[in-house]
């Protein structure tokens, strides 16, 4: 079995922290960006898409700062590997940055960014922050 490798994008936002935490921790927030649909209960999430569902568990969650998920899945290392959201404010701008932090196989790097890239523009679109 590979290794995955970690990566991080960091995107800009013309968006306010909290409103910004909302769609990144939130099922009703989730399902406007990132899956079709997506349940909870406590720290299990469940996001759904037209071909199937996937479960995470929240592993993390700071208000206004931090959310970060585990996928659920049957690989034997899943403990090693997360995806998190991080919001950072720029202490002197006030500027608003997310960085998203991912695993991937080597070979399917640039794919998993490419994908990252998307579901941002689609949160940037649903907060109308492009």
């Amino acid at each position: 079995m590979s290794s995955k490798v970690a990566f991080s994008l960091e995107i800009d936002f013309q968006a306010s922290p909290q409103l910004l935490f909302q769609y990144l921790s939130t099922p009703s927030g989730l399902s406007e960006w990132f899956a079709d649909n997506v349940n909870s209960r406590g720290e299990d999430f469940t996001f759904i898409w037209d071909d199937g569902e996937e479960y995470a568990m929240l592993l993390q969650k700071k208000t206004n700062e931090k959310v970060r998920f585990r996928w659920m899945n049957d690989e034997e290392d899943q403990d090693d590997y997360h995806f998190e959201f991080k919001i950072v404010v720029d202490e002197i701008t006030k500027d608003v940055s997310l960085i998203v932090s991912d695993f991937a196989d080597e070979d399917e790097l640039e794919e998993a960014k490419m994908l990252w890239e998307n579901l941002i523009g689609s949160l940037k679109q649903v907060l109308g922050a492009t």
